[in-house]
């Protein structure tokens, strides 16, 4: 496998420094024979796709180099997975547990996830495009270097998380949770609707623009104890 991390697009992002893209350069993939997920399973250069791996257990496990496609993912178990290099599309999936995993150079296309938990992992050179994902639990994970394209997110949760160098372009952020988080080198200009409930004093360090600005003025007057009249 071959990849190279694309270069920061600071120069058209303003005083912002841009994410760092992955290229992900899948080899030739061998189709997954198994049973069923195995905790602390090795997983490399292989090709999941179309399976049920609902209520599986593969905790611990790791993926490198793989394609995962269409793939069933409700109450699957992998915490503290890592996944290396690889390419997952048109996921499903309710409550998909991969706590304090690790995601670096992959691609999450077209997916559709609930309550998919997060908490505690780490997520560098990720592109998460096209999709919807629900109530998804980002805290304290720490991001470098993600960009969020062309997907929704309903009421995310990044309290307590460490974003940089993070971008959310052409999609829509609502219900967003940024309690004592802490960002640093991340673009909101392309969230719309961008709304913040929570955490809107923990924004030093990422750009909005003038009308995200203006949508937002409401909820950061409420949070200041200003009365608008």
């Amino acid at each position: 496998m071959v990849r190279r991390a694309m270069g920061s697009r600071s120069t058209d992002r303003g005083a912002v420094r841009g994410a760092r893209r992955p290229e992900v350069r899948l080899p030739a993939l061998e189709a997954w024979a198994g049973d069923g997920l195995e905790p602390d399973g090795d997983y490399d250069g292989l090709e999941f796709r179309g399976l049920d791996l609902a209520g599986q257990d593969g905790a611990g496990a790791r993926f490198m180099d793989c394609a995962l496609t269409g793939c069933v993912l409700d109450e699957t178990g992998l915490g503290r997975a890592r996944v290396l290099d690889s390419v997952l599309t048109g996921l499903r999936g309710v409550g998909t547990q991969l706590a304090e995993s690790t995601f670096r150079d992959v691609e999450l296309v077209d997916a559709r996830l609930g309550g998919t938990q997060l908490h505690g992992a780490v997520l560098e050179r990720v592109v998460v495009r096209g999709g919807k994902i629900d109530f998804l639990n980002l805290r304290e994970a720490r991001l470098t270097d993600v960009v969020f394209e062309s997907c929704v997110l309903v009421e995310p949760d990044f309290a307590g998380a460490r974003l940089e160098r993070v971008e959310f372009t052409d999609c829509a952020l609502t219900g967003a949770d940024f309690g004592n988080a802490t960002l640093k080198d991340v673009d909101l200009r392309g969230a719309a609707p961008l709304e913040i409930t929570r955490g809107l004093d923990r924004l030093s360090g990422a750009v909005i623009s003038t009308g995200q600005l203006l949508d937002l003025a409401p909820v950061l007057a409420a949070e200041l104890g200003i009365r608008v009249e």
